[in-house]
């Protein structure tokens, strides 16, 4: 029996985000009962460099790291890191690129990796209220409408850009 896995890669610069959409989307999976696994590899995060987090889950998840090519999601929340992480993503894969969401569209000029991983959410078969309740668990309080609200924005964004049966 083949079990399915899920690989998403997100990518991007220190401090966009990365860490805290993949710890949001790995919660999600965890809540809806699978096994996950997650990676991250930080560079020179701290000045701005890229950082990439692998989230991988399903029924039995064994490693954490997302094998070259094996990708089938990769969202990318800086434009310059678009053609670094491709090769990450498998033929067919689904690409979420940061301009999905205008900028100027966003509650909060820094809720693009929320608005994206509502993008996210639109292909995967996590059910959308253990990503909401990870969201809040994940989120301060004060900071939480903004953040729902650029969730459904990216929601709304994947809907208009892959139908609404993707």
């Amino acid at each position: 029996m083949h079990e399915t896995i899920t690989n998403v890669v997100l990518a991007g610069l220190g401090g966009q985000g990365v860490v805290k959409a993949s710890d949001i989307l790995a919660d999600a999976a965890r809540r809806a009962g699978l096994d996950v696994k997650k990676a991250e590899i930080h560079g020179m995060s701290q000045r701005g460099g890229s950082v990439t987090s692998d989230v991988r889950f399903g029924s039995r998840v064994l490693s954490p790291m997302v094998p070259r090519g094996e990708a089938d999601y990769l969202l990318v929340l800086a434009p310059s890191e678009v053609d670094v992480a491709r090769p990450v993503l498998k033929a067919g894969g689904v690409l979420i690129p940061p301009d999905l969401v205008p900028e100027d569209a966003l509650p909060h000029p820094r809720s693009l990796n929320v608005a994206l991983l509502g993008a996210l959410s639109h292909h995967l078969a996590l059910p959308e209220a253990s990503l909401l309740a990870a969201l809040q668990a994940a989120i301060p309080e004060r900071l939480l409408e903004v953040n729902e609200k650029a969730f459904a924005l990216g929601r709304a964004a994947a809907a208009r850009a892959w139908g609404a049966g993707a």
